[in-house]
């Protein structure tokens, strides 16, 4: 859902996962997660420092595209071509999971059919070629599980992967750690140490706690209505937010 080299370092580490390996090479466009554009100069890359210590401990080679040169970048870009099957979903989908599950039936039917650049099945040249790739080293999770901070907004919310999340009304304005749980499912919201509040993460754009939902209306047009009108209130209000 962003750009961001933890994210970069996440999924890369997934696919090892799915391969059960790691490849000697990959290569990589010039992106800014990548290449340190302001030390690079025609003719020598210089990859991202941190980007370079994870693709050591990793075990595999990172590899720049020439820019302008087919024989290299154009082999990376032909694979976004593979993502004009997804043009006859268009409307079809409405959550990620069935968006995944799109890709995952597309990527059975490329793994069947013929490669023009290999003219050999996807699926049968797996069999042999994985018996090449390098063992997995579980250990470079440590470069996407860090501490992530933001700092609450006056609406009581902190944004993670383009969602918001809820927290006392209490903690806005200051800033608040995050920590993503070892399944990708949830967060854990810290201040000064202390654990403030945890979620399960979601597809929704809004996501609150019913204390901390509770909270933000007392400190605004409801702090006179009664414990009954407040509940009330929100299980309509939340319904809402939900069905958005």
């Amino acid at each position: 859902m962003d750009k961001s080299q933890d994210t970069l370092f996440e999924m890369l580490y997934k696919a090892f996962q799915y391969t059960n390996g790691v490849p000697k090479e990959i290569w990589f466009d010039n992106m800014a997660t990548v290449v340190d554009h302001h030390s690079s100069y025609p003719g020598h890359v210089k990859f991202n420092e941190k980007f370079l210590s994870f693709s050591k401990d990793a075990g595999f080679k990172a590899i720049a595209c020439q820019p302008n040169r087919p024989q290299t970048k154009g082999v990376v870009e032909s694979l976004a071509r593979t993502t004009s099957r997804l043009a006859p979903y268009d409307g079809e989908f409405k959550t990620l999971k069935e968006l995944d599950g799109i890709i995952d039936e597309i990527c059975r039917d490329l793994n069947l059919e013929e490669s023009q650049s290999t003219h050999k099945i996807p699926k049968k040249l797996w069999q042999k070629e994985k018996e090449c790739l390098n063992p997995l080293n579980d250990d470079i999770d440590r470069y996407f599980n860090s501490v992530q901070t933001r700092k609450v907004s006056k609406d009581s919310m902190i944004m993670f992967r383009k969602n918001q999340y809820s927290v006392n009304p209490k903690y806005i304005g200051k800033t608040v750690e995050i920590k993503l749980s070892p399944t990708n499912k949830s967060i854990k919201i810290y201040y000064m140490g202390v654990e403030i509040r945890s979620h399960n993460l979601t597809d929704k754009h809004f996501n609150y706690n019913e204390d901390d939902y509770k909270a933000i209306l007392k400190t605004d047009l409801f702090k006179a209505r009664s414990e009954d009108e407040l509940n009330k209130y929100m299980s309509e209000n939340l319904k809402a937010y939900d069905s958005l």
